[in-house]
């Protein structure tokens, strides 16, 4: 078992890793707009959505992985009208892989939290 971190205050904070990876498994825990290393969050949801993908392929690289191993990815949105402002970035990005997702709309910890990614990874 392997455990990733991105340095993000959030991980010592509430004791969690950003990924785990077991066997042909990787576990990406919920991720947000941040640049977890300078703590900065880009103001709309689209560009939180890329942000947040690009903290995913990242940690999806160091564990061995690549975005088209993605089998299941969930959104929690802040807000239903997010969907719509999000959806181009997410053709943009997974394209062709389509992994199955689903959308939730909740309350994140943080008010310019847009949403959060949770996704999970397969090699077999």
């Amino acid at each position: 078992m392997k455990r990733i971190s991105t340095g993000s205050p959030f991980e010592a904070e509430f004791a969690y890793s950003r990924a785990l990876v077991k066997g042909g498994w990787c576990f990406v825990a919920g991720v947000t707009g941040y640049d977890y290393r300078s703590m900065r969050m880009p103001d709309g949801a689209a560009e939180q959505a890329r942000a947040c993908f690009r903290t995913i392929e990242g940690v999806l690289g160091e564990a061995g992985f690549a975005l088209p191993d993605l089998v299941r990815v969930t959104y929690i949105l802040a807000a239903q009208d997010v969907a719509a402002r999000i959806a181009p970035v997410l053709r943009e990005i997974l394209g062709d892989i389509r992994p199955p997702s689903t959308m939730y709309v909740a309350g994140l910890i943080r008010p310019e939290m847009r949403l959060e990614i949770e996704a999970t990874a397969f090699r077999g």
